[in-house]
């Protein structure tokens, strides 16, 4: 979907240089997510123009999906290391945060969205993108009459109302329905999905878009795939070794419990890593959007930790939720 409006993030160069220089920096890693990579050479520039000649500037090639996705080697290996696109999870001096706020105007779609709203008591939430507008989306709310209900959710959250593709507790409030203001239909789904008492309506500012998050497409796909895996005997339980990602009480209790079970342990997850494994089916103890957006790519069945249960007959087949990680690292 081609986006309906220009969006220009805000780098912070001047404050990461200004970083750089009181930390007198002579090597900085610059991390991006997998949608700004094409842009990390000219904020590199940018950045050789503003500091002395003898810094040198690195930039992670590793995939980055989150703040939970930090490219270790390379901070282990720099003065300074900046991570762009994500809020704050794992404090360190060593590591800035650049969240890259968004400049596009939310008001028009919120606008647009009080048309799905019923009654005056609304949840609001977003995406670290928006949150340089949240508080004044609230008070637009509230200015319009409704009863708008926030919260910070846990220790893994940076902001109050902020959601992660992992973790929705900012939606646990007392309201009957949710304003989630941000791009992508994962966020929204997820919530939908732990929170499936709650009506959550998507206001998307950049493709300009009001719709309904609906369950029930992605709930059968996720029903299949706990079918396919109910006559599975060889299981490949799989540890992520990712920094914020790492459930190892969760894989060792299944391979305690499964002898037909076996840990793999890996970075980055991908059908073809996997391919190479005489397994039946596999469980992903790592990030949920593993299992939920590249699940259908893999050879064989790929399950959460819960679904995995579900299909070795431990819990009942209704009981299926959204895999989510809550708490800090």
């Amino acid at each position: 979907m081609s986006l309906k409006h220009d969006r220009e993030w805000d780098y912070e160069l001047e404050r990461i240089v200004e970083e750089v220089e009181d930390r007198d920096a002579k090597r900085v890693g610059l991390q991006f997510p997998e949608g700004l990579k094409r842009r990390g050479p000219a904020v590199a520039d940018d950045l050789r123009e503003r500091c002395d000649d003898d810094v040198t500037f690195m930039l992670s090639g590793q995939p980055c999906y989150g703040a939970c996705d930090l490219d270790t080697y390379l901070m282990r290996r720099t003065d300074v290391f900046v991570h762009f696109g994500h809020s704050p999870m794992k404090e360190s001096d060593k590591i800035i945060y650049v969240p890259l706020f968004s400049n596009v105007d939310p008001f028009p779609i919120l606008e647009d969205s009080l048309a799905e709203l019923d009654g005056d008591e609304v949840g609001l939430v977003t995406t670290a993108q928006h949150m340089n507008r949240f508080e004044d989306m609230c008070d637009w709310l509230e200015e319009r009459g409704y009863d708008v209900h926030t919260r910070r959710g846990d220790d893994r959250l940076t902001f109050e109302g902020q959601v992660l593709g992992c973790n929705y507790a900012s939606a646990d409030i007392d309201a009957d329905q949710v304003l989630y203001v941000g791009g992508g239909k994962f966020h929204p789904l997820g919530l939908a999905m732990e929170h499936p008492d709650k009506k959550v309506v998507i206001a998307d500012p950049v493709n300009n878009v009001v719709t309904i998050a609906d369950t029930e497409k992605f709930m059968k796909q996720r029903y299949a795939s706990v079918h396919k895996a109910m006559d599975a005997e060889k299981w490949g339980v799989i540890f992520c070794t990712k920094i914020g990602q790492g459930r190892m009480e969760i894989a060792e209790k299944i391979i305690e419990d499964n002898d037909n079970a076996y840990l793999i342990t890996m970075d980055e997850v991908t059908p073809d890593r996997l391919r190479n494994f005489d397994m039946d089916a596999f469980v992903n103890t790592g990030c949920p959007r593993i299992t939920t957006d590249d699940g259908p790519r893999f050879h064989k069945p790929m399950l959460t930790p819960q679904e995995y249960r579900i299909a070795v007959g431990d819990e009942p087949l209704d009981s299926l939720e959204f895999d989510t990680f809550h708490g800090t690292w």
